[in-house]
C-alpha cells in the first residue's frame, strides 16, 4: 500500500474512531488492568516459596509480609493463595470488559465503514458501475469490512495487551537478573525476523486469495441474477464447471496462505523451545550458586513461558495484518475514487423546470477512439414529444443518459431551460426527470412501496391515483394482498405488462416536467401493449417526452422524430416532413408492409 493511499485510508478510519473515543479510553484502562493481572500471577508463588517455605529475609519493599507472618505461616499461606483467585478474578473482569467494549467498537466501526462505502458507491458515476462486477462490490461492502473489523478487534485484544504484558515482563526480568534476561532477549530478534520474512509472502498470497474470492462472489452474483437464462439454456453443468474452476483457484491460494501461516507458527514454536531450554538451564545453575532465590527462579520461569506466548501471538498476528493490509488497500482504492460526474461548487437547484431541452454539438464516447455520438444538435420545446429512432448501437440510449447526466459529453453541452445541466445539482436535476425503462426494475417489497419509490412521502390517495392513471389499480386489487402484496426480486412474480404499469405509476407519482421512455413497449403481448400504451399517453400528456423506440407507429405520433445512424442524426423532422423528404425514414415506413397514403403525408 502506497504512502498516499495509507494516509487516505487512515483518515477514514480516524473519522470513524473519533465517534467511539470514550469507549476506546475505557478499553485502554481494561487493557492496562489485564496486563497488570498477568504480571502479578507468579508473585503469590514467589512470596510463599521465599518467605514462608524457605524463610528468606523479608525486604523493606515487602513490609506487608511481616503482618501476614505474624498470623502464622498457615494463615499467611491461605491469604496469599487466595491472592491467586483474586488476581484471576481481576484478569477475568478486565478481559471480559475489554472484549465486550472492543467488540462493540469493532462492530460499530464495520457498520460505519460499510455505510460509508455504500453511500460512496452510490455517488460514483455509472461508468464505474458498468466496469465493476456487482459481486466484487458486495465483497467490498461485506467481507472486506468484516476483515477490517476482525483486524481491529484482534489488534486491540492481542497486539496491545500482549505488547504491554511483554514490556512489563522484560522490565521485571531485567530487574531480577539482567544477565539471564539477555538470553531471553537474544531469542526475540529471531522470532521477529521469522515474522518479517513470512510477512511479504503471506501478504501476497492473501491478496491473491481475496482477488479469487471476489471473482467467486462476482460469478455467483452473475449466475443468480441470470438464473432464468441459465435454466432455459440448460447450462447448469457448464456454470458448475466454471464456478468450480474459480473456486479451485481460491482454494489453492487459501491452502497456500494457511501453509505459510502454519510454517511461521511452527518456526516460532521451535525457537521458543530452544530459548526455554537455555533459560531453564542457566536459571537453575544461578539458583544452585545462590545468585537467585527459589522464588525468583519461579517468577523468572513463569515470565519466561508467558513471555513467549505474546511473542508467538504477535508472530501469528502478522498474517492477519497482511490480510487486513490487502483489504485496507482495496477499500482505500474505492474510497479514493471520485465520480466522473459531480456537482459544481456553485451548482443551482433545479426546480419548477419547464422542460425545454437542447443538445448543442454534443459528442460522446465511452472509450477513447470509439465515438458513440458525434456533433448532435437539436432542441425540444416544453411539452413537445420527441422520438428517437435507429438500430441498436446508434446512440439512442446514450442521448437519454446524457439528459439525466449519467455521463458528461466530451464536447458540446446539454441544456434544460437554457441552462447547461452541469450547472444544476445532480439530485435536484434527476428529481425533475421521470424514466420508464424497457426492463422495469421493481424491488422485492410491496406494490405500495414500489409505487411510492417515486415519491417517498406519498399518501395512500396519491399512490392509488397514480396506479389508476397507469391502468394498474385493477390488477393490483386482484393480487392476494392488493397493494400490500410483496413482489419477487426485480418483480419476477408479475408479468411484463404488470411490471411496466407499476413502473409507470411510480413515474406518475413524481409529477415531473420531463419524461424519458426507453423502449417501454418491448416484449409485451398485444393486450398488455394496448393497456401500457394508453397509460403512457396519459403519462406523456403535458410533459416534455423523449421516446426511444423501434416502433414506427409510436414514433409517428411524436412532434419531432430524430433518426440516428452511427452516432449522428441523419434525418429529423415531423412524421409528415420525413415522409415527404423521401429518405431513410420513408423507406422504413414503407417497409412496414403497406403503402403510404396521402392522408399520412398530410396529417
Amino acid at each position: 500500500m502506497g504512502k498516499d493511499t495509507r494516509g487516505r485510508f487512515y483518515r477514514v478510519v480516524r473519522e470513524h474512531l473519533v465517534e467511539v473515543k470514550g469507549r476506546l479510553s475505557i478499553a485502554a484502562i481494561c487493557t492496562l488492568l489485564l496486563a497488570f493481572a498477568d504480571l502479578l500471577r507468579p508473585w503469590p508463588l514467589k512470596l510463599i516459596f521465599d518467605y514462608i517455605l524457605f524463610k528468606k529475609p523479608i525486604p523493606h519493599s515487602l513490609a506487608f509480609m511481616h503482618g501476614l507472618m505474624s498470623r502464622g505461616p498457615v494463615m499467611a499461606v491461605i491469604i496469599i493463595s487466595s491472592g491467586i483467585v483474586a488476581i484471576s478474578m481481576l484478569k477475568s473482569f478486565a478481559a471480559y470488559s475489554q472484549t465486550h467494549i472492543v467488540s462493540q467498537i469493532g462492530f460499530r466501526f464495520a457498520h460505519s465503514l460499510r455505510q460509508a462505502l455504500f453511500v460512496h458507491l452510490q455517488r460514483l458515476s455509472l461508468s464505474f458501475h458498468t466496469r465493476m462486477r456487482s459481486g466484487e462490490l458486495l465483497t467490498n461492502i461485506t467481507s472486506d469490512t468484516n476483515v477490517l473489523r476482525d483486524a481491529l478487534i484482534e489488534f486491540v485484544l492481542t497486539f496491545v495487551s500482549e505488547f504491554l504484558t511483554l514490556l512489563g515482563m522484560i522490565v521485571i526480568m531485567v530487574t531480577v537478573n539482567w544477565r539471564l534476561s539477555l538470553i531471553v532477549l537474544a531469542v526475540s530478534p529471531v522470532l521477529i525476523l521469522l515474522s518479517l520474512l513470512r510477512y511479504r509472502k503471506i501478504r501476497d498470497s492473501a491478496r491473491r486469495q481475496r482477488r479469487a474470492e471476489g471473482q467467486i462472489a462476482a460469478k455467483a452474483s452473475e449466475v443468480f441474477a441470470s438464473m432464468h437464462l441459465v435454466q432455459a439454456f440448460g447450462r447448469g453443468s457448464y456454470e458448475k464447471e466454471r464456478f468450480e474452476n474459480d473456486s479451485a483457484e481460491a482454494l489453492k491460494e487459501s491452502v497456500r496462505t494457511a501453509r505459510l501461516e502454519a510454517a511461521a507458527a511452527r518456526a516460532a514454536d521451535l525457537t521458543v523451545a530452544v530459548g526455554t531450554c537455555a533459560v531453564v538451564l542457566v536459571g537453575s545453575l544461578e539458583a544452585l550458586r545462590g545468585n537467585m532465590t527459589p522464588g525468583n527462579v519461579l517468577v523468572f520461569a513463569a515470565y519466561m513461558n508467558s513471555m513467549y506466548t505474546p511473542i508467538r501471538n504477535l508472530a501469528k498476528l502478522s498474517s492477519r495484518v497482511s490480510r487486513a493490509a490487502v483489504t485496507a488497500h482495496r477499500i482505500a482504492e474505492v474510497l479514493d475514487l471520485e465520480p466522473d460526474v459531480q456537482d459544481a461548487p456553485d451548482a443551482l437547484e433545479a426546480a419548477n423546470l419547464k422542460g425545454e431541452i437542447g443538445f448543442n454539438n454534443v459528442s460522446f464516447s465511452y472509450q477513447t477512439g470509439a465515438p458513440v455520438l458525434t456533433d448532435i444538435s437539436f432542441n425540444v420545446s416544453p411539452g413537445q414529444h420527441i422520438a428517437l429512432l435507429g438500430k441498436s448501437g446508434s446512440g439512442k440510449s446514450t442521448l437519454s443518459a446524457l439528459s439525466l447526466r449519467l455521463y458528461d459529453p466530451q464536447a458540446g453541452s446539454v441544456s434544460i431551460d437554457g441552462i447547461d445541466i452541469r450547472k444544476y445539482r445532480l439530485e435536484s436535476l434527476r428529481r425533475e426527470i421521470g424514466i420508464v425503462l424497457q426492463d422495469s426494475l421493481l424491488f422485492a417489497t410491496t406494490v405500495r412501496e414500489n409505487i411510492a419509490y417515486g415519491k417517498l412521502d406519498a399518501t395512500e390517495q396519491e399512490i392509488v391515483a397514480a396506479a389508476r392513471a397507469a391502468n394498474a389499480h385493477g390488477f393490483i386489487m386482484e393480487l392476494e394482498n392488493g397493494y400490500d402484496t410483496v413482489v419477487g426480486e426485480r418483480g419476477t412474480t408479475l408479468s411484463g405488462g404488470q411490471r411496466q404499469r407499476i413502473a409507470i405509476a411510480r413515474t406518475f407519482i413524481r409529477n415531473m416536467p420531463i419524461l424519458i421512455l426507453d423502449e417501454p413497449m418491448t416484449g409485451l403481448d398485444i393486450e398488455s401493449e394496448s393497456t401500457v400504451r394508453e397509460a403512457l399517453r396519459r403519462l406523456m400528456e403535458g410533459r416534455t417526452s423523449i421516446l426511444i423506440t423501434h416502433d414506427l407507429e409510436a414514433a409517428s405520433e411524436a412532434d419531432l422524430i430524430l433518426l440516428l445512424a452511427d452516432g449522428r442524426i441523419v434525418e429529423q423532422g415531423s412524421h409528415q416532413e420525413l415522409l415527404a423528404w423521401k429518405g431513410q425514414y420513408r423507406d422504413l415506413w414503407e417497409f412496414r408492409g403497406r403503402p403510404i397514403t396521402a392522408n399520412e403525408i398530410r396529417r
